[in-house]
């Protein structure tokens, strides 16, 4: 275990409260905040291990979707909400052709 990863289990699950619950509240200006305190109190190795490993695993598919659009809105001027549909899967397709 690398010492980033070894932080990033020792941080207070009430940080990872407080960020599910801005989340949750669709609050992205408080998400902003609460990243921005929680990098510059443990850096952002530490904050991408988090992150990765254990915030975003928690979230549930709507929640994960709203983190994204949140992410991406700024660069983008519309986002579409993309249904999987069977006959775009890969299998599909080869049998097509």
């Amino acid at each position: 275990m690398t010492e980033v990863q070894a932080t990033a289990t020792q941080i207070p699950v009430s940080e990872l409260i407080t960020m599910l619950t801005a989340i949750s509240d669709r609050n992205y200006t408080l998400f902003r905040q609460l990243e921005s305190a929680f990098v510059s109190r443990y850096g952002v190795e530490v904050w991408q291990e988090f992150f990765n490993f254990r915030l975003l695993p928690g979230l549930d598919k709507p929640s994960s979707n709203w983190l994204l659009v949140q992410f991406c809105s700024a660069g983008i001027v519309s986002v579409k909400k993309i249904e999987e549909d069977e006959s775009h899967s890969p299998e599909k397709r080869k049998g097509a052709a």
